[in-house]
C-alpha cells in the first residue's frame, strides 16, 4: 500500500482553472481512497485561512497514482511518499490508512482531519488561535499547512517533524495544544475525526509548497 501526499502550487491566473479540477475530479478509480483538497496557511481556520494558489490529493493505492492535469497547471509542485505508522478515526465513513501501531525512525508527518459539528463549529474556532500561535514555534517543526474539502466545517492540518519525540512532545506537553485534547471529548466538536501519523520515505520536488521551515541541513535529512 502507498500512500502519498501530493501538493501543487498554481499562478493566480491559474485559480479558476484550479477550483474547476477541484470541482469536477473528486473521485480517482485507480486508487483505494483519494481525496482533492484546498488548502490554508494552517495559522487559522475558514475562509480567511484559504490559500487559493496552492491544491493537495491524499492517495493511497497499490501502484503510483499521478495527476497530469494539476502536473500541467502547477508553477511548483512536491510529493511525499509516506509509510503509516499509526491511525485512529475515520474519513468520510472509512479507515483509509488500515490498523498499524508501529514506529519509525527519522522525519514524520502528522495528518488530522475532521468534519465540525455545525452547532460547535464557533467554540472550536475560537479554540484554536492559540494552538496555531504554539505550534508555530515548536521545536522540530519542519512544515505545516491547513487541509480541507470544504472552506467551512471539513479541515485539517498537515506537519512535518523532525522526528517522533518532537511532534509527541508538541502533541502531549505543550499547554494549550494539551487542553484542547482534553477538552475535545467534552465539547464534541467533531462529527468524524482522524488522525494520523506517517514516517516520511522521500520527498520529491519544491519543499516550498509544504510551507517549509527548515533550514537546509535539516531539509537535506528529508529525503533518504
Amino acid at each position: 500500500m502507498r500512500v502519498t501526499l501530493h501538493v501543487w502550487r498554481v499562478a493566480p491566473h491559474g485559480i479558476p482553472g484550479a477550483f474547476l479540477r477541484l470541482g469536477l475530479r473528486r473521485r480517482c478509480p485507480d486508487a483505494r481512497f483519494a481525496k482533492l483538497l484546498g488548502t490554508g496557511t494552517g495559522t487559522s481556520f475558514g475562509l480567511g485561512d484559504a490559500d487559493l494558489t496552492r491544491y493537495a490529493a491524499v492517495t493511497v493505492s497499490e501502484g503510483d497514482i499521478r495527476f497530469p492535469a494539476w502536473d500541467r497547471a502547477a508553477v511548483s509542485a512536491a510529493r511525499v511518499d509516506l509509510e503509516p505508522l499509526s491511525s485512529r478515526g475515520r474519513w468520510s465513513g472509512v479507515e483509509p490508512f488500515g490498523h498499524v501501531t508501529k514506529k519509525g525512525e527519522g522525519m514524520v508527518l502528522a495528518l488530522t482531519r475532521a468534519r465540525l459539528r455545525p452547532s460547535k463549529a464557533l467554540t472550536f474556532w475560537r479554540a484554536i488561535p492559540s494552538v496555531a500561535a504554539e505550534l508555530a514555534g515548536a521545536p522540530g517543526l519542519l512544515a505545516r499547512f491547513g487541509i480541507g474539502e470544504a472552506p467551512i466545517g471539513w479541515q485539517g492540518t498537515v506537519s512535518l517533524w523532525r522526528d517522533s519525540a518532537d511532534l509527541t512532545r508538541f502533541a502531549y506537553r505543550q499547554p494549550e495544544h494539551r487542553a484542547v485534547i482534553a477538552r475535545t471529548p467534552v465539547a464534541r466538536w467533531y462529527a468524524e475525526e482522524l488522525f494520523a501519523r506517517f514516517a516520511v520515505v522521500n520527498i520529491e520536488g519544491d519543499r516550498t509548497v509544504l510551507g517549509w521551515l527548515a533550514d537546509e541541513d535539516e531539509g537535506a535529512q528529508a529525503k533518504r
